[in-house]
């Protein structure tokens, strides 16, 4: 039997699993604790910074725990101590070994951004925009032992509409995420709900960003790289070179642009943007940035300089 209320444990980091937080606290689900990722420096001063799920439960007045690793076994004591009937996870950060998924009554219920099978891993909103994809969503997952391999309780997809930001994509995202999770917790409690297998055979894997894929290549076609500037706004956020600068390309869309100029050339600009040369069509971008600078809007970063006819990210 299930206590009244359920015991529910709830372990996030980021801003992703903040709306679920919310949700549960304002639907009488209310975690009996919150488990995150411990405060780390942050910014300039390097002081000490709470992860938003942090500052979310103590808003709520959840108590809050802070290992730095769930193999240690006495943080395993310690959340068997609590008696959850079930763990919700989304964006923890931290690996779940087996002996901690054997806990919880009813398992561990992860928050994934992705349409499972495909994208299981640390990036599946980028890796999404990135290929093109024409919808993601949400998943509700049974964990197990292997990354993002369990067995699906719910589903929600979105379109990926374009000119949408990696950054806007994760909002909506978050926000179904916590709905979806509103809409199946009661299910799931009571044993409702059935969860699907995955077909592993379609398993698509969405490695973690790596800084240095945030380097715009020219000789690839206009709207491959208008996705890349997309989907890395707004972290780890597309980048040229120009000259000996960094130039950071926050918006940018591809145009249908027929030329003979080298990739990297900047064909000509305006106020509605600066059109490059690529290896199939022109990138018109429409934000940017120089160290130092705040993003701006292509005609306020034009009123100080001009590019036409320089060439971008030549070495």
């Amino acid at each position: 039997m299930l206590h009244s209320p359920p015991r529910l444990i709830f372990a996030g980091a980021p801003d992703f699993a903040v709306p679920a937080l919310r949700l549960l606290v304002a639907s009488g689900y209310s975690p009996s604790a919150v488990y995150t990722q411990p405060d780390r420096p942050a910014g300039r001063g390097r002081q000490l910074r709470s992860s938003p799920v942090k500052t979310c439960a103590l808003a709520a007045g959840v108590p809050v725990y802070q290992p730095a690793t769930l193999r240690d076994s006495t943080v395993q004591a310690e959340l068997t101590a609590l008696a959850p009937d079930l763990l919700i996870v989304a964006a923890y950060g931290l690996i779940l070994p087996p002996a901690v998924l054997a806990i919880p009554r009813l398992g561990c219920l992860n928050i994934h951004a992705s349409l499972l099978p495909r994208w299981r891993g640390a990036a599946p909103i980028q890796r999404a925009m990135l290929a093109g994809d024409a919808e993601t969503g949400v998943c509700l997952m049974q964990m197990e032992a292997g990354l993002d391999t369990g067995p699906v309780y719910a589903r929600a997809a979105v379109p990926i509409e374009r000119g949408m930001t990696g950054g806007e994509l994760h909002d909506r995202l978050a926000t179904l995420g916590a709905e979806l999770l509103q809409a199946a917790l009661p299910d799931v409690l009571a044993g409702r709900l059935t969860a699907e297998p995955q077909d592993a055979a379609r398993a698509l894997y969405a490695p973690k960003l790596d800084k240095a894929e945030a380097e715009l290549d020219w000789n690839r076609p206009a709207r491959e790289l208008e996705r890349q500037v997309l989907a890395f706004n707004p972290r780890p956020v597309a980048q040229t070179r120009l000259d000996e600068q960094t130039l950071r390309i926050w918006r940018a869309v591809a145009d249908a642009e027929s030329t003979t100029a080298p990739p990297g050339m900047v064909l000509r600009e305006g106020p509605d943007g600066i059109v490059v040369a690529t290896g199939a069509g022109g990138l018109r971008l429409t934000e940017v940035q120089l160290p130092g600078g705040k993003p701006l809007a292509a005609a306020a970063f034009l009123n100080a300089r001009r590019l036409a006819g320089r060439r971008l990210g030549a070495a």
